[in-house]
């Protein structure tokens, strides 16, 4: 059976409440799930104190928490991974920038932020707000850059996962790419 139906029938059985899918979820993901982690801490400050063992298994509890989860594949799991692993680094943005008093924080473009290999890290909140933006204007749009850009899925997982063509999630990746950077050089 391949890896992305394995994940498909684990999810179903999570679904179903079996006993010990959560486990068996968690052991086939894990190594995705930390690649996923990592990704999303190049962008992080060098003196982060979450560390990407953290940040999955926060996810994971996050994921899990809130009673049955239902998740219709392998993609849509990953999006919401990657989506509940923007919330903690967001929260945990919040809270430093709570505790510093708003020092700190700069505005760096949408093309600074998604290069990891930049010396700064990318204003997590900034980006945060922007994406919150378009969310508010055109769902969809907020959505294909959540499972595209965080979420790492390629254009036909987050077309399935979107119920839409490859084309359009191609279309709206361009359409929202622009809008952002124009949003955050603002």
């Amino acid at each position: 059976m391949s890896q992305d139906k394995e994940v498909t029938r684990i999810l179903l059985e999570l679904s179903d409440g079996k006993p010990g899918a959560a486990a068996e979820l968690l052991e086939r993901v894990y190594q995705e799930l930390r690649g996923l982690a990592r990704r999303k801490m190049r962008g992080q400050p060098r003196d982060h104190t979450l560390q990407p063992t953290a940040l999955i298994h926060e996810a994971y509890l996050r994921l899990l928490g809130g009673g049955t989860p239902q998740w219709a594949d392998r993609g849509h799991f990953f999006a919401a991974a990657a989506a509940a692993m923007r919330s903690i680094l967001v929260d945990h943005a919040r809270a430093r920038s709570a505790q510093k008093r708003g020092g700190g924080r700069r505005r760096v473009s949408f093309s600074e932020a998604a290069d990891p290999s930049t010396d700064h890290a990318a204003d997590v909140l900034a980006v945060h707000e922007s994406l919150e933006k378009l969310a508010a204007l055109d769902p969809r749009k907020s959505a294909t850059v959540e499972l595209l850009f965080f979420g790492g899925l390629t254009v036909e997982e987050a077309a399935a996962v979107l119920g839409s063509s490859p084309r359009t999630v191609k279309r709206d990746w361009r359409f929202a790419r622009a809008w952002l950077l124009q949003e955050i050089e603002k």
